[in-house]
Order: structure tokens, then C-alpha cells, then sequence
């Protein structure tokens, strides 16, 4: 059976079933994998197009899951020949010996995925072969077959070749594919060999590399029956779906991990207005793998100040938003040519994913009495080295922040009231109700 008529009956017997077609891709439902579903019903070549951090990988990597569990291959083949249908000189010649008894191997689906990421020095000895210098020194002639070492996609026969970065393949490679793909020979060293092959094609590439002229020649471009965009997570919440799922947790060191809801919405605001910003390179793409990083690291600074503190609750706060600077400036492209401008973008989007979420979340009507009592003299101070415990004291002098505070914390925690009470306090700030003062790591909150 075909490659992909078998993995077009075992897609069809998941979708009947309600089962996805892959697992862990999350934001999809209903835009991606329809698509990917048609494409395979319809025994098409597939192409992605999309900027990095969209799973593109991913879904390609879990096609294999389509394919049969085991597949019977003629004993010794590098290309997975069919007992019934053998393509290499190898398996031809022991079929023709050995008839009925011809000896039959059994490979797992995971065996029959091939995989290569396209770069400008990739060749065709990389792809479809070359001749094998110690096979002609044993004495084989070189117009022999069986002096080819074959490449990746001769390899994957039977299976499902994947090309990441599809155009940065030089063109002379494409060609290459091309024939190996379409005409089915290959053409090594001077001499020509038919390999019908059985191979289901599917690519990634950026819409930009993709589109450009000259960067991917047509008749390939022509190969592939279904081009899926893919894209970033639409909202907030499938956003942090996704870091949840991919987020490595914090275990190990006895402490109690509690990250509001607030505070990993600020991470996720961060990324997506990261994504519309005109100061941030869009071509490259503002990656899921941001909104990871961020995550992880607003945990780690809360760990470490927990650490120090002595406290074992760890409950990420406002001043902890800081070390995102560094976690952000590798996985954006900050579009200008002034140094240190780079800073005062991130902390200007990091303030701006503040404010959203406040403003969301919190009425402003709901804190007059509050802004009332800073009018009135009182001050509060936060910082990175300031314990929960003197957040605590100081909510129990403020009965009008108490309320407020208590509702976003969801929980009685020194730690966790801390969080909230860093949170309604640089939102009144942004919101220009409250002075502010930084000074290190410390502020001040003081009326206007």
C-alpha cells in the first residue's frame, strides 16, 4: 500500500473516531488542522508556512503516528523495499534468488520519518546519494548500483521525508529533489538509476523566503498540493495554554510554587503586544517560546528571592517583572540602531502588559478610598529584597487596599497578598493615580 494511502486511512479512522490528528498543538482546532486533515485525505505533499515558534516541527514530526506500527521490509535494505515491489539492486537481486523465502525484516513507524534541516552548504550526496569510494575499492565497478551510499530521501522510502527552511536549499539542489520526487531517477557521479520511490513530502518554510522570487524554483513550489498557514496563538488564554503545557515547573528545591492569574496574563499581554508592536522586527516573528522563556524566568527571580528571604512560598510579584529583560532581548528583534534603545523598548511593552491586564481586572472606582489615602500621606514600599510578612503589615494599615488586594491574592498567603498588593500598586501608578520612585530595586508609592 502507498505511503500515503496508508496514512490517509489511518487519518480518516481518527477523525471518525474524534481523535486529533496530532497532540499537543493547542490554538489550532479550528483554523490549522482542518487543513492538515483535507491534505491528508487527499494524499497531497504538504507544505507549512509560518514564523518560528508556530509548531510547525511539531505537527511534521507527529505524522509518524500516522503511519502502520510495523512495516515488512526486505531483510539488509537501506531503502525499505517491499518484499513485493523491491526498488533497490540489493533487494531485487536476493528476491529473484531467494523467491517465497526471501528473508523479511519488521521496522517501527518512528524508523520511516526522515528529516533535514535545509542549509546553503546541503548537497545532493546529503539527499540522494553518492558513490561510496570503499564499495568501488572492493572491487565493485563504478557504474555498478550497488556502489551508491544512499542518501536521506532514498532512506525514508516508504515513509515521510520532511525539509525544514525549504528555500535556503540551493537551487540546484531543488532540481535534484525535484527529479528524485517527480521522475523518479537519480542521476549520481555520470550515471543514471530508476527509483520509484514512495515518499510523502512535507516542508516548513517562512512566508517571506517562500515568496520571494528566485528563492524556491517553481516546479517544486508546484509539487506540493496543500500550503497550510500557520500562525500565533489568537488570544491571551490559548497563549498561556500553551506555557502551561510547555513550561518547565520549578521542583525539586521545597518550596511552593503559586503563580497568580494576573501575573502570567502580564506575560502573555507582553508577547502579544510584543507581536503587533512597530518597534519589534514582525519578519522574525515574535515566537510562543517567549512567553515560555518569560514564564520560567519570572518563577526562577521569585525562587531565588524566596531562597534568600527564607520564605517557601514562591509567588512571582510586579518587581520580579524586571529579569524578564533578559529572557525577552534574545527572542526579539528590536527594529532600531540606537544602543540601549533596546532596554527602554522591553521595559516600555513589559509597563504597557501591566497596565492592559490591570485595567481589565481591576474597576478603577473600586480603589478612590485608596488613592484617597495616599493623597493623604500614606507611603508604601516594595521591592525585590522586601518580605511578604511587611506587605502584610502594611495592608492592615490601609483597610480601604485590603479588599481589593485580598480578591486578586485568592489566597491568605504572606506571599501571595504580597503579589497582589505590587500589582494594584503599579497599576494606580500607570493608571497616573500614584507617584512612584525607584530606586535599585525598590520603589515608593506615594500620592500625587
Amino acid at each position: 500500500m502507498p505511503v500515503k494511502e496508508e496514512v490517509r486511512r489511518n487519518a480518516a479512522a481518527r477523525i471518525a473516531e474524534g481523535k486529533p490528528l496530532v497532540d499537543g498543538v493547542l490554538g489550532y482546532q479550528d483554523t490549522v488542522l482542518p487543513q492538515l486533515e483535507n491534505a491528508l485525505l487527499a494524499g497531497h505533499d504538504i507544505i507549512f508556512l509560518g514564523e518560528r515558534g508556530q509548531a510547525k516541527t511539531r505537527m511534521i514530526r507527529s505524522l509518524t503516528g500516522l503511519l502502520d506500527e510495523w512495516l515488512p521490509i526486505v531483510a539488509g535494505s537501506e531503502i525499505n523495499d517491499d518484499p513485493y515491489t523491491p526498488v533497490s539492486k540489493h533487494a531485487r537481486d536476493l528476491v529473484a534468488e531467494k523467491g517465497e523465502d526471501t528473508p523479511i525484516e519488521w521496522i517501527h513507524r518512528s524508523a520511516r520519518f526522515g528529516e533535514k534541516l535545509a542549509t546553503p552548504d546541503t548537497s545532493i550526496a546529503d539527499l540522494i546519494g553518492e558513490v561510496d569510494p570503499i564499495k568501488v575499492a572492493e572491487g565493485r565497478y563504478l557504474s555498478d548500483e550497488l556502489t551508491l551510499h544512499y542518501g536521506l530521501v532514498p532512506r525514508t522510502n516508504r515513509g515521510v521525508f520532511a525539509i525544514n527552511e525549504l528555500p535556503d536549499l540551493a537551487e540546484r539542489i531543488q532540481v535534484g529533489l525535484l527529479n528524485v520526487l517527480e521522475e523518479r531517477d537519480v542521476q549520481v557521479r555520470g550515471y543514471k538509476i530508476r527509483l520509484p520511490l514512495d515518499v510523502m513530502l512535507v516542508a516548513s518554510a517562512n512566508p517571506e523566503d517562500y515568496t520571494n522570487r528566485g528563492r524556491i524554483i517553481t516546479p517544486l513550489k508546484d509539487r506540493f498540493g496543500a500550503q497550510i498557514r500557520t500562525h500565533y496563538p489568537l488570544d491571551v488564554a490559548t497563549e498561556l495554554d500553551v506555557v502551561r503545557q510547555e513550561s518547565t515547573p520549578l521542583e525539586a528545591l521545597g518550596l511552593r510554587v503559586q503563580v497568580p492569574e494576573f501575573m502570567s496574563e502580564i506575560v502573555g499581554t507582553l508577547t502579544h503586544l510584543a507581536r503587533a508592536s512597530a518597534h519589534v522586527n514582525q519578519r522574525s516573528g515574535v515566537s510562543v517560546r517567549l512567553s515560555i522563556a518569560n514564564h520560567e524566568t519570572l518563577i526562577a527571580n521569585a525562587a531565588r528571592r524566596a531562597l534568600r528571604l527564607g520564605e517557601k512560598d514562591v509567588v512571582p510579584r510586579v518587581s520580579d517583572l524586571d529579569a524578564l529583560a533578559a529572557s525577552t532581548a534574545g527572542k526579539v528583534e528590536i527594529e532600531t540602531l540606537e544602543d540601549g534603545r533596546d532596554e527602554q523598548i522591553i521595559e516600555r511593552l513589559l509597563k504597557s502588559a501591566v497596565l492592559t491586564v490591570f485595567k481589565e481586572r481591576c474597576p478603577m472606582e473600586r480603589f478612590r478610598d485608596v488613592v484617597g489615602a495616599f493623597d493623604e500621606g500614606t507611603v508604601l514600599h516594595t521591592g525585590d529584597d522586601v518580605s511578604s510578612t511587611r506587605y502584610v503589615e502594611a495592608l492592615a494599615s490601609m483597610p480601604a487596599l485590603r479588599g481589593p488586594v485580598m480578591e486578586l491574592a485568592g489566597s491568605e498567603t504572606p506571599a501571595a497578598v504580597a503579589s497582589a498588593t505590587e500589582f494594584v500598586l503599579e497599576g494606580l501608578h500607570l493608571s497616573k493615580r500614584l507617584n512612584k520612585e525607584e530606586a535599585g530595586g525598590r520603589a515608593t508609592y506615594r500620592g500625587r
